[in-house]
Order: C-alpha cells, then structure tokens, then sequence
C-alpha cells in the first residue's frame, strides 16, 4: 500500500511548484524526470487553483445576524 502524503499547504505547494519550475528551466533534468516532475507540477497547479477557487468563494460570503451565509455584494 502507498505511503499516505500530508496534505501541503497552498504556500508549500506553491514553493514546491516553483522548485519543479526552475528544476525544469535548467534543463539538466533527464527526460523521465522531467516528465515525472513535469506531472506533480500539474497536480500541484491544479491543488492550488482549487484552493484558491474555495477561498475566494469563502470571502464573497458574508454571515448574516441569523446566521446565515449571503453572497457579499458591493452596493455602488
């Protein structure tokens, strides 16, 4: 059975995507591993638009005095 990961956070995502970039850019990797890193690189894009998809639906809520969540609206 695989090892279970810990779930990164979006910041160590982040950093580890930018790891696997500039790993990538410099073009010394062999063509396994960049495919290899080239994949976690897009799982990890793809943890991070998703995190990011939640937050920004967490903040355009705003919690009524009932309790209740409304969607935040700016009145102009």
């Amino acid at each position: 059975m695989a090892k279970e990961e810990k779930e990164l956070t979006f910041e160590e995502s982040l950093e580890r995507l930018e790891n696997i970039v500039k790993k990538l850019e410099s073009g010394e990797v062999p063509l396994d591993d960049a495919i290899k890193e080239f994949n976690e690189a897009m799982n990890l894009a793809k943890k991070c638009d998703e995190k990011l998809k939640s937050a920004e639906e967490a903040i355009t809520k705003i919690v009524k005095e009932d309790g209740s969540l409304e969607d935040f609206k700016v009145e102009e």
